[in-house]
């Protein structure tokens, strides 16, 4: 069989979520599946972080509106490269392709009421949505197979487009092997030097969506630090600085400028010693399809306060404190619960390590593997 796996956005140096989703699947693939002939469609760019292997033929398209790439350039070349399926990994895919279609929908977020012009957008992100507004009923109706990433995003999915719950598939992401506690004193303290890292703080993941929650996380470390008699600070990936004014400003502390830590983009090797480093690990969204970031702190064993809403206490389970998003006071409290109950605490830890322990990416490449070969045997 030969199949065509969508990876725009693979070599770029900034790589997120979904990318670090789909660079797993074909890692993974790589190693279980030496048969099928696989046709990876990159983006050039300034990280080719893959190698070809026997099977593996990595094909660079030229650079293009994404638009123009996904809906032109990319059917193009899947064709001519003889491919029975093409997979596209981020929730988006031609409209217009002979090739049977594997999707993976990682979200519908971008199609309720909570998301599309809520004030904190960009206006990359606006025109991203409305994109997939446009772009994934389309895919959806005429893909061969929908893959998702959790129960709760897979309900959400067949609910709103109504679909056949045998084109519909939940497949669990994973925690990277790499994730795991450091207690290298060396590497530690030469990453806590590296980004200025406080001797405590707590950990986000800072993002502009408004899914994210950041405004919420604010006003949690503004009332703990004003109800507290030791300040600790926040420290946050990648945030813009003149955002973080701004919102500062609407909470109305300006303290909180000296109590929140920057550090720019950090690349996901050097992530799992910033996590250990970490007192506590804050995930309060107010929207998730799943949370790696959760699994990821759980597996370098941090205490993660996370939401009572979506998809986040399936993947959580029990090793997670969970709260209602909405109600930053509640961030707070729990702040105070876990910093002031060792006992807690250690209990968090020893059921994170246990909860990311259940999630492997391979375990993941396994799962769509059995798709493909699904999809193969009905043609």
């Amino acid at each position: 069989m030969r199949i065509g796996i969508e990876g725009q956005r693979l070599f770029r140096k900034k790589k997120h979520g979904m990318d670090i989703v789909a660079l797993e699947l074909i890692r993974n693939l790589q190693e279980i599946d030496q048969i099928n002939e696989y046709f990876i469609f990159v983006k050039k760019d300034e990280d080719p972080c893959l190698k070809e292997t026997s099977n593996f033929k990595i094909i660079e398209l030229k650079d293009s509106f994404y638009p123009i790439w996904e809906q032109f350039l990319l059917p193009k070349a899947a064709a001519a490269s003889g491919c029975e399926i093409l997979h596209c990994t981020s929730n988006t895919a031609p409209v217009h392709s002979s090739i049977p279609l594997v999707v993976t929908v990682h979200d519908i977020i971008y199609m309720e009421k909570l998301s599309l012009f809520r004030k904190g957008f960009s206006a990359y992100q606006k025109f991203g949505n409305l994109y997939r507004r446009w772009n994934v009923p389309m895919c959806i109706k005429r893909s061969q197979c929908v893959i998702t990433v959790s129960e709760y995003e897979k309900q959400r999915i067949a609910s709103f487009f109504h679909i056949d719950d045998k084109k519909l598939k939940a497949v669990y992401n994973g925690v990277g092997q790499h994730f795991k506690q450091i207690t290298d004193l060396h590497l530690l303290n030469e990453i806590r030097m590296k980004y200025h890292l406080p001797e405590r703080f707590f950990f986000f993941f800072g993002n502009t969506d408004p899914k994210k929650n950041t405004k919420g996380v604010l006003k949690a470390l503004s009332l703990f630090n004003q109800t507290s008699k030791k300040k600790i600070p926040l420290v946050m990936l990648d945030y813009d600085k003149k955002e973080l004014a701004s919102l500062i400003q609407e909470i109305g502390d300006p303290d909180l400028t000296s109590l929140v830590k920057l550090t720019g983009y950090v690349p996901n090797a050097e992530l799992p010693a910033l996590y250990s480093l970490a007192t506590i690990f804050l995930y309060p969204s107010l929207r998730e399809s799943f949370g790696i970031p959760m699994l990821e702190a759980m597996a370098c064993g941090v205490p993660v306060i996370s939401s009572n809403t979506s998809s986040m206490p399936e993947v959580g389970g029990d090793a997670a404190y969970y709260i209602d998003p909405f109600q930053p006071e509640q961030i707070t409290e729990a702040i105070k619960i876990i910093l002031n109950d060792d006992s807690l605490r250690k209990d968090m830890v020893e059921k994170g390590f246990k909860n990311a322990n259940n999630y492997s990416w391979r375990a993941m490449a396994e799962h769509v593997l059995s798709i493909y070969q699904n999809l193969a045997r009905e043609k």
